[in-house]
């Protein structure tokens, strides 16, 4: 984020994750449109607002915040897919807001509110997307991110043009470090990351696997601490804690199966 603006980041990163699989994968022309809205919503719109919400805020706080994403998700199951959303799920809807507007009155983020409004926008972008995607029954997760990929990276790089400026800059001047970076986000985390998720979410309920997001500020807040030197206080650990019981309680089936009595 020091050397690359946020939209030039990610074209540059969907443009190269999109390269490599397509060569794979035939196009799958009878969902064109909505893969194109999908990579509008959910890479477009969704990565420019939480790159740019990035900027104010440091790693561990970010990655507690985009946690919302999960009961965000699951409302949004609620309303467009008719999942029943329930008390204990309502109740950690409101238990994961809580802990936003604890972590939001940290005083090191004085002066950084829209970066938290930018976070939050973000997930709830994110969340649509993840609808729209869990809809795209029958094409393997691969196909997904590969058409997802390229659809998004013209549009990243025309939205970079307009709204954001240096960017030929940026490029000559990257050191190794800067675009060992890039690939990484590109081959690691979009070809080999994003190709399991969207199988996964064509392939079974989504609120089957969005748990499983509860891992991610587990491991940001690790990385952060021990490669960016950041520290936790007292208000991202309780705003933290609540966000992850609200999201637990969210997105997790609490109901136990029950013992079946065999009578003489």
């Amino acid at each position: 984020m020091e050397q690359f603006s946020a939209l030039l980041i990610m074209s540059i990163r969907f443009g190269i994750a999109g390269s490599t699989p397509t060569w794979f994968t035939k196009p799958p022309w009878g969902h064109m449109r909505e893969i194109f809205v999908v990579a509008l919503i959910g890479s477009t719109i969704q990565y420019g607002l939480t790159y740019n919400g990035l900027k104010g805020v440091d790693a561990s706080t970010a990655a507690i915040l985009v946690q919302l994403e999960g009961p965000i998700l699951a409302l949004m199951g609620t309303v467009l897919l008719k999942e029943k959303l329930g008390l204990t799920r309502a109740l950690g809807m409101g238990f994961a807001f809580l802990g936003v507007f604890i972590i939001a009155g940290e005083p090191r983020l004085d002066g950084h509110i829209d970066s938290v409004i930018l976070l939050v926008a973000g997930s709830t972008v994110w969340a649509v997307a993840q609808i729209m995607i869990s809809r795209l029954k029958g094409l393997s997760g691969i196909t997904i991110l590969a058409w997802v990929a390229i659809m998004a990276t013209p549009q990243m790089l025309i939205a970079s043009l307009i709204i954001e400026d240096g960017q030929w800059q940026a490029i000559t001047s990257a050191s190794l470090v800067d675009w060992s970076i890039i690939f990484y986000l590109a081959f690691i985390m979009t070809v080999v990351g994003y190709s399991v998720w969207y199988h996964l979410l064509s392939s079974v309920d989504v609120s089957q696997v969005s748990p499983f997001l509860m891992l991610l500020p587990i491991t940001s807040i690790i990385a952060g601490m021990v490669l960016l030197d950041e520290k936790l206080t007292l208000s991202m650990i309780i705003g933290g804690l609540m966000i992850m019981t609200g999201v637990a309680s969210t997105l997790i089936n609490w109901r136990w199966p029950k013992k079946q009595i065999n009578l003489p």
